[in-house]
């Protein structure tokens, strides 16, 4: 994705440090990083992916520079967000989402893997799709019937939610709507269901919703460490507090991972 149909590209989020508690950053231009720069900071997971930006992921290093020369070496020229993933040069046309059928037609699996832990993955589960539910016009499924075999090869889901050891690179990670059905997968790695301080899983599922519903990180819109690439379209005014803002990357949210009054506003925006 991002332009390379071959790219298994994916989102999530990850617990990169202490909240810096900076002021709300201008959305200027982003700052240039040398391809060294950029594959120093690059590991992979359990599963063959190439992780970038903390949470994001490619599934060879051939994709990773061709992103990198794409995106990364770009800058952003729009300077509104709540942002969802373009591909069109920042026009409607080009935003990533899901058809005004496949929105209300959201349906995943939890897998029974989780064990122990598979009764607070479906309760997040429940409070995340609900959350989103609440404000804009989609609806998610989960189809009980194919936990037992919820796998990245299931065709009966959209998507799978399984579980993961990454070695807490990640707490976890998602997808983008024009991802392939092997590369729609929510993971949750073990360490989110350990002390992640204000986040709850919940918190962590709403983030990762977000990006299975086409929203980009809100931090890739400022000048910063943490830009990630200028593939998006902004929705609403810039909002330092967002769900899909990390608070390591000047975000302002200090409590749990919510939807805020314009994230609501940009995901109607996107899915009437």
């Amino acid at each position: 994705m991002l332009k390379f149909r071959s790219m298994a590209l994916l989102a999530g989020v990850t617990l990169l440090g202490t909240a810096c508690g900076e002021p709300e950053a201008p959305a200027t231009e982003a700052p240039q990083m040398t391809w060294e720069e950029f594959r120093a900071g690059v590991v992979q997971d359990p599963e063959g992916k190439f992780i970038f930006d903390g949470d994001m992921a490619v599934d060879s290093e051939a994709e990773l520079r061709a992103f990198f020369d794409s995106a990364v070496s770009g800058t952003a020229t729009n300077q509104d967000g709540l942002a969802v993933y373009n591909t069109g040069g920042g026009a409607p046309a080009g935003d990533v989402k899901w058809s005004a059928a496949q929105k209300m037609n959201l349906t995943y699996c939890v897998s029974n893997t989780f064990g122990a832990n598979k009764a607070r993955v479906v309760a997040a589960m429940n409070t995340a799709t609900a959350a989103w539910e609440a404000t804009a016009s989609v609806n998610f499924i989960h189809n009980t019937a194919l936990d037992a075999n919820c796998t990245a090869s299931q065709t009966g889901v959209l998507f799978d939610v399984r579980p993961v050891n990454s070695g807490g690179q990640y707490l976890a990670r998602a997808f983008f709507p024009n991802s392939g059905r092997s590369a729609r997968n929510v993971l949750v790695d073990n360490t989110a269901f350990g002390n992640t301080g204000v986040w709850t899983l919940a918190g962590i599922m709403r983030h990762e919703l977000g990006h299975t519903l086409g929203f980009r990180h809100e931090h890739t819109r400022v000048n910063g460490s943490c830009y990630e690439d200028s593939q998006w379209r902004g929705l609403t005014t810039y909002d330092s507090a967002s769900v899909m803002h990390y608070p390591q990357c000047a975000g302002t949210q200090r409590g749990d991972l919510v939807l805020t009054a314009r994230d609501q506003q940009g995901a109607r925006a996107l899915y009437p």
